[in-house]
């Protein structure tokens, strides 16, 4: 077993203001996605640079943080939604914790498709440029979370387990645990930014890497969730013994295969014709 480092979540205090490692990670991310959005040629292409970049970021902070938190309210908080009718301003609190990968990542593609209809940039040429920086983000946003102690992972007694002071009653109290976070960070993070990255050097056509990104995230995704705790009481485990987080990933498999199959559609059907053409051309003979 490997001890827990006992990280303070709040970095520094200046009256009621605290600023967190969360939140820093957040900023981290958005900045790591300002100067890789510029590094790209595609992005050079179409004058993705300088401030263009700077205000794309800014967009797409609004979105991750407005589709993460009401994301987390209908894909997780469902079950309570009326509480937030009665407490409307609980829908904006991020600062209580709550959010949702695949709310941000609706809310991040909104914001996209409003700026690039702005600045008129093709859409996915500016989805693939950012895209390909989101596991960036996504890793630091699971270090902020193994910071926070939170979305703990499952009871084991792997060598690496660690136990989490503040683990709740719920989840069985602080007991060793796979570290989930970190695996997740891992993959999420440093993998699919690997991935993606090398992958974006190809000639592929553009809006590839957003396809990419769902079916990559949604696999390692869906095999981290075996090793983390599910969501609290009463949601749980939600369909045939898999999480929402699960669920959620499945859904995006589809829209993956479904984006390839749109972009080279035509390369698909000239490929079917060509089929089909033989197959006359050899009873005829």
């Amino acid at each position: 077993m490997i001890p827990y480092p006992k990280i303070d979540p709040v970095i520094f205090s200046l009256g009621p203001v605290r600023v967190r490692w969360y939140g820093v990670m957040y900023v981290l991310g958005f900045i790591s996605a300002y100067f890789l959005i510029q590094k790209q040629e595609r992005s050079k292409q179409v004058g993705l640079i300088g401030e263009t970049a700077q205000d794309l970021v800014f967009y797409l902070a609004i979105g991750v943080i407005a589709g993460g938190r009401l994301g987390f309210i209908l894909f997780y908080e469902y079950l309570n939604f009326g509480y937030y009718l009665r407490h409307p301003l609980e829908i904006i609190a991020t600062w209580h914790g709550g959010m949702s990968f695949h709310g941000g990542l609706i809310g991040c593609l909104i914001a996209g498709l409003i700026f690039a209809r702005r600045k008129k940039i093709p859409l996915a040429v500016l989805a693939d440029s950012a895209v390909v920086t989101a596991p960036i983000g996504l890793g630091l946003g699971r270090i902020g979370n193994f910071i926070n102690g939170e979305l703990l992972g499952l009871p084991s007694h792997v060598p690496w387990a660690m136990i989490f002071p503040n683990a709740p009653a719920w989840a069985g109290g602080p007991v060793p645990r796979h570290p989930s976070q970190l695996y997740e960070a891992l993959a999420e993070g440093l993998l699919l930014f690997i991935i993606l990255w090398q992958l974006r050097k190809r000639q592929f056509k553009d809006g590839m890497m957003v396809a990419f990104f769902l079916l990559f995230y949604a696999v390692f995704r869906f095999i981290i969730e075996f090793f983390k705790e599910p969501d609290p009481p009463p949601l749980g485990y939600v369909w045939g013994g898999l999480t929402v987080g699960q669920v959620l990933c499945i859904a995006m498999v589809p829209v993956g295969i479904a984006l390839i199959l749109f972009l080279y559609r035509k390369e698909i059907r000239d490929a079917f014709r060509a089929i089909r053409g033989g197959a006359v051309h050899r009873a005829r003979q």
